[in-house]
């Protein structure tokens, strides 16, 4: 059984154009999670060790003001594009079309004001809770009317996420959920320990602003091949990475397959996940500096949280060669990604 509960989160500030934000908590017997109408962000996700203890599980902040403000994206849901597209630059149809650039030389995320910073509208639903917004023709410099629906769902240890949208002109469109996890626990010192294991043969090489070069390279032979579980720690100081912030290219098939397994062996916390989108964004906390107070007055070091974003593949809107990215009037997108929590 899961319940599922509103309660007010707090106002926007004027300057935002104001409303109330409101917190959407789902609950079964061994998941918690609290989700706002702001950005349809994760704000917390408690899940049990193998002795019955909770721990909230994902990085982010007590109030809504921590969320108007600048962050990495905790939680939320990032569009119209997830992850980067070179030089914020794409062409449709013969017209070129210029996007916000805020990450070094590209646009990441959306832009300067993408869905993870605006209000959308919630309707419960008996096992969760669905978001809409309509993103309007030309906002941040994406063409269409974009009607855009995520829909959150808890089934005991199973958090489903659903994106689906259809557009009034051709447009590219890659939607994910930007949640930073330590199964040990939020506030945790690092990653270290966890074991990851990503169900990929190929991965995507990028340049020094993290664009894919283009090249679909092999994992085998490398510090890429993450097809058995390795410790996270040593593997990184065995191949001398710095963390991942990669694209590990997923078998095409629309279907809902296994992808990706996080294990905490001191608690016993395990995440799978499973999707049916063509990529998975492998990211490390690389850009985590310990800067920022988070919940409880933590503060989130370098390496202290990973994110595993499905997703279509980075800069897809340039490079022919990679999935399709592209929405056209009258077609629907629908993708669905499932967080699958357990013990073992």
């Amino acid at each position: 059984m899961t319940t599922v509960r509103r309660e007010a989160f707090g106002l926007m500030p004027p300057e935002e154009g104001g409303g109330e934000v409101e917190k959407f908590v789902l609950q079964s017997d061994s998941v918690r999670v609290e989700i706002l109408s702001f950005g349809c962000i994760i704000t917390t996700l408690e899940t049990k060790d193998r002795d019955g203890q909770f721990a909230d599980v994902v990085l982010g902040f007590d109030t809504l003001e921590g969320y108007t403000r600048k962050h990495p994206f905790f939680g939320a849901v990032v569009g119209r594009v997830a992850n980067r597209i070179a030089h914020g630059r794409f062409s449709l149809d013969g017209k070129e079309y210029q996007l916000f650039i805020n990450n070094g030389p590209n646009s990441l995320h959306g832009g300067a004001k993408g869905f993870d910073k605006v209000l959308w509208s919630p309707q419960v639903l008996p096992n969760g809770v669905r978001f809409f917004r309509l993103s309007p023709d030309g906002e941040e410099g994406y063409p269409g009317d974009l009607k855009v629906w995520v829909t959150y769902t808890l089934s005991g240890g199973e958090l489903a996420i659903n994106y689906q949208a259809q557009t009034s002109k051709t447009t590219p469109i890659s939607l994910t959920n930007h949640a930073y996890f330590n199964l040990k626990g939020q506030g945790s010192r690092d990653v270290y320990d966890h074991e990851i294991s990503i169900e990929a043969d190929y991965y995507l090489p990028v340049d020094d602003t993290k664009i894919p070069t283009g090249e679909v390279a092999a994992v085998q032979g490398t510090g890429f091949d993450l097809r058995q579980p390795v410790e996270l720690g040593k593997h990184l100081h065995k191949f001398h990475l710095d963390g991942f912030d990669h694209n590990f290219c997923l078998h095409q098939d629309q279907d809902r397959r296994f992808v990706a397994r996080v294990f905490h062996p001191p608690s016993g916390r395990t995440m799978e996940v499973h999707t049916t989108q063509p990529g998975i964004q492998f990211y490390t906390g690389n850009n985590l500096d310990g800067s920022l107070k988070g919940k409880g007055g933590a503060t989130y070091p370098k390496h202290s949280a990973l994110c595993l974003e499905t997703q279509n593949w980075p800069d897809a809107v340039n490079k022919p060669h990679f999935p399709n990215v592209l929405l056209h009037p009258g077609e629907e997108y629908n993708h669905t990604t499932w967080l699958v929590f357990n013990t073992a």
